[in-house]
């Protein structure tokens, strides 16, 4: 198997330990930040720019 390199610009929003990051470093919930992932896409800076807002 290759060495892939991980996308750290991308919210990968079915992986639990991602939700949980991002809900810990946004101070936010993990649902807010599915929900995030739903009505953004996965870019982290939308993601994250959602989240600011609420």
């Amino acid at each position: 198997m290759p060495n892939t390199k991980q996308d750290r610009s991308r919210v990968a929003g079915s992986q639990d330990y991602e939700v949980e990051y991002e809900a810990d470093k946004t101070g936010t919930s993990k649902t807010a930040v599915k929900d995030a992932v739903k009505s953004e896409g996965n870019s982290r800076k939308a993601v994250e720019k959602k989240l600011a807002s609420k």
